[in-house]
């Protein structure tokens, strides 16, 4: 009995500390660390935002799973060029383009003139990314850089840095962070500028003391002439052309890399058709492009690269550059 009482009393005294134990710790819970905190003191440090207001913004950031599978699925990647070159040149985008262009005349021909950047790029470069103010994006910017600066590590680096610039662009033009919408990679507006774009590139055309890529089209016909200019755009009509070849020695031409680096020469020496009274030594890439029972063979000038600058595809570049054909040419044709 003595021996009984005495287990009782270790056990009831257990069980005791037990509960005291689990008390003190439910009323002083563990912090988890955030996943933000590095990028948060960075921000302290270098910009001196408010610890505290940026932690409230980033916490209530979304984690998009569509975003992430977006992104590990670009066009450029699933689409050879036929089909493609069908979502970008239909009717519906050639005619937008050609009323963007009679409804804008003024900036686009004074744009065109500073910065030497042909108008039919400027308005399909609108057109392709977003069907001239369509469809700009339904994601929140914070969402999108947060999802794919903390949570897709392939490109995690430079989503930080677009999210770093974004929130710095908001303090700069007074934007709400939690306002902004655009694509699933954080690209805004009607030119789809990304953050460090927008902070570099975009210009108050219209002497508002903003710059406004959503409803101002004195900003984003300038914006995008300005991009083109700061990345090397050249006053040549040289932009691509169509050409041919014979055999299969062309094919040691054929490389991922979206820069000209070969001289027409070199182009000839592998039996590729080159244009009559061009220097040689010019230099520029050949492209193959898939349609559904054959290719086709175009040769890539200098502007034509500085177009892939905006996006680095040259599907989207032939895009850019065959839309503004059509759109040159039906514009054309209403002022004849």
């Amino acid at each position: 009995m003595h021996d009984i009482k005495i287990r009782t009393f270790q056990l009831a005294t257990t069980l005791l500390f037990t509960f005291i134990s689990l008390t003190a710790c439910a009323a002083t819970p563990v912090a988890k660390p955030s996943i933000y905190d590095d990028f948060i003191e960075k921000m302290v440090s270098e910009h001196q935002f408010d610890k505290a207001k940026l932690t409230t913004l980033l916490d209530k950031a979304v984690v998009k799973e569509s975003i992430l599978k977006a992104m590990s699925s670009p066009a450029e990647k699933r689409l050879e060029w036929h089909s493609y070159r069908k979502i970008f040149l239909k009717p519906n985008r050639i005619n937008g383009g050609i009323q963007f262009w009679q409804e804008n005349k003024a900036l686009l021909e004074a744009a065109s003139k500073k910065y030497d950047v042909p108008a039919e790029i400027i308005v399909a470069i609108i057109g392709v990314e977003t069907r001239y103010g369509g469809n700009t994006g339904s994601y929140k910017v914070l969402d999108a850089l947060t999802t794919l600066g903390f949570h897709f590590p392939k490109r995690a680096k430079f989503f930080k840095s677009e999210l770093e610039h974004f929130l710095l662009l908001c303090r700069e033009e007074g934007f709400d962070p939690y306002e902004p919408k655009g694509s699933y990679a954080g690209a805004m507006g009607k030119s789809q500028f990304i953050s460090s774009s927008y902070r570099a590139y975009a210009v108050d055309g219209d002497g508002d003391n903003k710059r406004d890529l959503w409803n101002s089209h004195a900003d984003i016909i300038s914006s995008i002439a300005h991009y083109f200019s700061k990345h090397g755009w050249r006053n040549s009509p040289l932009i691509t052309q169509q050409t041919a070849v014979n055999g299969d020695a062309y094919k040691t031409l054929i490389n991922r890399s979206l820069k000209p680096k070969n001289t027409l020469k070199q182009l000839a020496e592998k039996y590729v058709a080159i244009p009559p009274n061009m220097a040689d030594d010019t230099v520029v890439k050949l492209l193959e492009l898939k349609q559904k029972d054959h290719s086709e063979f175009w040769l890539a000038f200098h502007n034509f690269y500085v177009i892939t600058r905006y996006n680095h595809s040259h599907l989207y570049a032939m895009a850019v550059y065959q839309l503004g054909q059509e759109i040159k040419k039906g514009y054309l044709k209403t002022t004849s």
